[in-house]
């Protein structure tokens, strides 16, 4: 069985429905996980993804901020969620396929402006976030998952447009890299896309601040595709489409793509 998947920061999938379409028209990948939803699921426009073919959705939302879902041309078994750092937001679900594969979607805090948890709370959350999925993943020891998603962290310094200038930005600096590390190593977790694409910059993010994003290339490597050792080596094909991201009225993100044979 030879399936694509994709991750996608949506940045509102009501008002991006048409992008959505668009991609899943164009891509066609077997699954799509979307992150910050901004939707309860309810409201989530799941009729014009079934007329495309993707008649299976496994979501968590709330109303104007972070969510994540599945969608999915197969079925999937709804796994549940995790709520680290007792945040209370929609910011992770999980969905079996019918392989036994187990797909995780997160949508990871941003952090903040400031680098520093004693004069900003979000950037503390951001990093207690990921202690907890660390020592969830260090408890668990999964097999045959896949983990997905906005993780808000850009680690090499080949994922960001200028590592020295990035140093002390949210996003790229010691503190969060070193936490994502851990969280990773936790979990035994592989970074397929850098499996697949191991040297030279690569970037899933562009600030809107940019007037000119394509030219300035100011970008970071914030979404990530993961898999447990026991199938990273089915993975393959791996791409950002970053052509995605100079749509009309688009996400500051590019969806990421990977193909497994499992």
């Amino acid at each position: 069985m030879t399936y694509t998947l994709a991750t996608w920061n949506i940045n509102s999938v009501r008002l991006r429905e048409g992008l959505v379409r668009r991609l899943l028209e164009e891509d066609a990948p077997d699954v799509l996980c979307l992150q910050e939803c901004k939707s309860p699921v309810d409201k989530i426009p799941t009729e014009g993804f079934r007329t495309l073919g993707y008649t299976h959705m496994v979501a968590r939302g709330q109303k104007g901020y972070n969510g994540v879902a599945i969608l999915s041309k197969m079925p999937l078994e709804d796994m549940g969620e995790m709520d680290f750092a007792g945040l209370g937001h929609a910011r992770h679900v999980a969905a079996r396929l019918e392989n036994g594969v187990v797909i995780h979607n997160f949508y990871v805090p941003a952090g903040g402006d400031k680098p520093d948890r004693a004069i900003n709370e979000k950037f503390g959350q951001k990093l207690d976030y990921l202690t907890e999925m660390r020592d969830w993943f260090r408890d668990e020891q999964f097999e045959r998952s896949i983990l997905v998603g906005d993780l808000n962290i850009a680690p090499r310094e080949d994922d960001v447009w200028n590592h020295k200038q990035l140093l002390k930005v949210v996003s790229h600096t010691p503190v969060e890299v070193e936490h994502l590390a851990q969280t990773q190593e936790a979990g035994r977790w592989v970074d397929i896309t850098r499996q697949d694409i191991p040297e030279g910059n690569l970037y899933s993010w562009w600030s809107y601040r940019a007037p000119d994003w394509d030219a300035a290339d100011k970008g970071r490597r914030l979404d990530h595709i993961w898999a447990t050792p026991d199938i990273s080596n089915a993975a393959h094909s791996s791409r950002i489409r970053r052509e995605v991201r100079g749509w009309a009225q688009p996400s500051d993100h590019a969806p990421v793509f990977a193909t497994f044979d499992l």
